[in-house]
C-alpha cells in the first residue's frame, strides 16, 4: 500500500508537472483561433453592413430605369471597403528589432544635430542655434491660413449646395439633362478656376516661400480630390431613385467629416474607433515635429554646402555624376521622412481625432519587387483615388480593352499634378519628375511587373529607387541655385519654362 500511494503522489506530479508545461502553448494556439475568428468576424460585418446600409436616396422605378441607373456607374462590389486595422508601422515597432532602427534613425539625427553645433562653434566661436531655414521656407504663414480658410469654406459650400440643388430639382425637373450639364459646368468652373487658379494665382503673387506654397498647393490637390469623389459618389445614388419624390436629407455633417477625414473616398459613415488615445495623437505630431528638423539638418549639413559651391562650377558630365551619387543619401532620408512624418504620423495623428479606423493608409512597399506593386502600395490614400475615379472610370466609359490606355492616362493625370506641384513651389518649371515618372517609370512599371519574384528583384528596385533620388534632388538644387545666382530683371515666359542651370555657368 505504501508502494502504491507513493507511486500515485509521484504519477500525479508528473501529470502536474505536464500541465504546467503544456498549458502556455495551449493558451497561445487558443488565442490564435481566437483572434483569426474575431478578424475574420469583423470583416465580414464590415462587408455586410457595406452592402445592406440603409441609401441616403432610395431606389424606385421600373425594372428598365433601375438598370439604366446602375450601368451609370461601375459596380458596388469594386468599391472600396473600409474596415477598422492598424497601421503596418505601428505592429512593427511593437516587435523590438524593428524598433531599433528606428531608435538608429533617432541616433543619426542627435548626430546631424552635434556636427552642426559642432561645426558652428569652431567657426563661429559660439553656439549659433538660429534656424534661418525654417523661418525662410514657412515665412508669411498669415497668408497662407487666410489662403486655406478660403479654399475649406469654398469647398464646404460650394460643391455641397450645388449637389443639393440639383438633387432637389432633378426628379421634377422636365429638362434634366441640360439641367444636369449646367450644374455641372458650374462644379467644373469651380474645381478650375476658384480651387484650381485662385491658390495658385496667391502663392505666385505673394511669392510664397516653398514650404508655405507647398501647404497651399497639396491642400488645393487634396480639396479638389476631395469634391469629386463627393460628387461621384452622390450622384449615381440620385440617378438610380429617378421616381423617389422624397426630399434630400442634410448630409452636411458627413461631408464635413468626410473633408478631415484621412481618405479620399467619400462614404455616409465609416468604421470608427470607441475613443481618442491623445497620448497617441501628441507622440504623432511629436514625430511630424521632429521629421522637421530632421529635413533641415540634412538639407543643412549634406544639400546646401554641396549645391552652394557646385552652382559655381563650370557643367560637366564629371560633375553631374558625382552630384547626382552624392545625393543619393539626403535624397532617400528625404524620402523616409516624407513617408514616415506624412503617410505614418500626420494621418494616424488626423485619424485618431477623428476615431477613424480605417489606418491602412500604406502598405509593405518597402518589400515591392515590383514597381507596379510599389506605386500600389506607397500611397494608398491617393492610390484608391486615381484607381476608381481615373482608372475604372476610363474602362468603363472606353471599354475594359483599353487597359494600357487607362493605365497610360492614369501614369499621365498623377506625374501632371506631381510636376505642377514642383513648378508652383519651387517658382519654375524643371520637368525632372515628369520625365522620370513618364518614361522610366512607366518602363519599369511594365519590366518590373507582378511576375518579378525573389530578392534580386527587390534590390533592383531599390537601387532604381535611390538613383532616382539621387537624380531628382540633385538637379532641382542646381536649377533652384542657379536661378538665385543668375537672375533675370525682366524674364519672359519663355524664361520661366528653360533651365537656367544650363547657362548660368557660362554667364558667371
Amino acid at each position: 500500500t505504501y508502494l502504491f500511494l507513493k507511486w500515485l503522489i509521484s504519477r500525479k506530479t508528473e501529470i502536474t508537472c505536464s500541465y504546467h508545461q503544456l498549458k502556455p502553448a495551449f493558451m497561445k494556439e487558443v488565442d490564435s483561433h481566437f483572434t483569426e475568428f474575431v478578424n475574420s468576424l469583423v470583416a465580414k460585418s464590415a462587408l455586410l453592413d457595406s452592402s445592406t446600409s440603409a441609401s441616403h436616396f432610395p431606389a424606385s422605378g421600373s425594372e428598365k430605369e433601375q438598370h439604366k441607373a446602375k450601368t451609370l456607374r461601375a459596380p458596388p462590389e469594386h468599391g472600396k471597403i473600409f474596415t477598422a486595422r492598424r497601421s503596418l508601422l505601428d505592429e512593427l515597432f511593437e516587435v523590438s528589432h524593428i524598433r531599433t532602427i528606428y531608435h538608429m534613425f533617432i541616433a543619426l539625427l542627435i548626430v546631424f544635430i552635434l556636427s552642426t553645433l559642432l561645426v558652428d562653434f569652431i567657426d563661429e566661436g559660439r553656439l549659433v542655434l538660429g534656424f534661418d531655414l525654417l523661418v525662410f521656407v514657412f515665412g508669411k504663414f498669415p497668408v497662407v491660413f487666410c489662403t486655406w480658410l478660403c479654399m475649406f469654406c469654398a469647398t464646404v459650400f460650394v460643391p455641397y449646395n450645388l449637389f443639393i440643388w440639383w438633387a432637389q430639382g432633378h426628379c421634377s425637373s422636365s429638362h434634366r439633362v441640360l439641367r444636369s450639364l449646367f450644374y455641372g459646368m458650374l462644379f467644373t468652373l469651380f474645381q478650375t478656376a476658384g480651387l484650381g487658379f485662385g491658390p495658385t494665382y496667391i502663392a505666385v503673387s505673394y511669392a510664397l516661400p516653398p514650404a508655405s506654397r507647398f501647404i497651399v498647393i497639396l491642400e488645393q490637390v487634396r480639396l479638389v480630390m476631395k469634391a469629386h469623389s463627393f460628387v461621384r459618389e452622390n450622384v449615381p445614388r440620385v440617378l438610380s431613385s429617378v421616381k423617389d419624390k422624397s426630399t434630400v436629407h442634410n448630409q452636411i455633417s458627413q461631408y464635413l467629416y468626410f473633408l478631415f477625414a484621412p481618405t479620399l473616398i467619400y462614404r455616409d459613415n465609416y468604421p470608427r474607433n470607441p475613443m481618442i488615445r491623445w497620448g497617441y495623437v501628441a507622440t504623432k505630431f511629436a514625430q511630424v515635429l521632429g521629421s522637421l528638423f530632421y529635413a533641415y539638418y540634412i538639407f543643412v549639413r549634406l544639400c546646401i554646402p554641396q549645391f552652394r559651391n557646385s552652382s559655381q562650377e563650370t557643367f560637366n558630365l564629371r560633375g553631374l555624376v558625382l552630384c547626382i551619387f552624392n545625393s543619393i543619401l539626403p535624397g532617400v532620408l528625404i524620402l523616409f521622412l516624407v513617408f514616415f512624418a506624412f503617410l505614418h504620423c500626420w494621418l494616424n495623428a488626423f485619424a485618431e481625432m477623428l476615431r477613424f479606423a480605417d489606418r491602412m493608409f500604406y502598405k509593405d512597399w518597402w518589400n515591392s519587387t515590383s514597381y507596379a506593386n510599389y506605386y500600389r502600395t506607397w500611397n494608398v490614400v491617393v492610390h484608391d483615388w486615381l484607381y476608381y475615379y481615373a482608372y475604372r472610370d476610363f474602362l468603363w466609359f472606353f471599354g475594359k480593352k483599353f487597359k494600357a490606355a487607362a493605365m497610360l492616362s492614369v501614369f499621365t493625370v498623377s506625374a501632371a499634378v506631381h510636376e505642377y506641384v514642383l513648378s508652383i513651389c519651387f517658382g519654375y518649371f524643371y520637368p525632372v519628375l515628369f520625365c522620370l515618372f513618364m518614361c522610366f517609370g512607366m518602363v519599369f512599371n511594365f519590366i518590373l511587373n507582378d511576375r518579378r519574384k525573389g530578392p534580386i528583384w527587390n534590390v533592383i528596385m531599390w537601387t532604381s529607387l535611390f538613383l532616382g533620388q539621387g537624380v531628382i534632388i540633385c538637379l532641382y538644387s542646381q536649377e533652384w541655385y542657379a536661378r538665385q545666382y543668375c537672375p533675370m530683371e525682366n524674364p519672359t515666359f519663355l524664361d520661366y519654362l528653360k533651365p537656367r542651370s544650363w547657362s548660368c555657368h557660362m554667364k558667371m
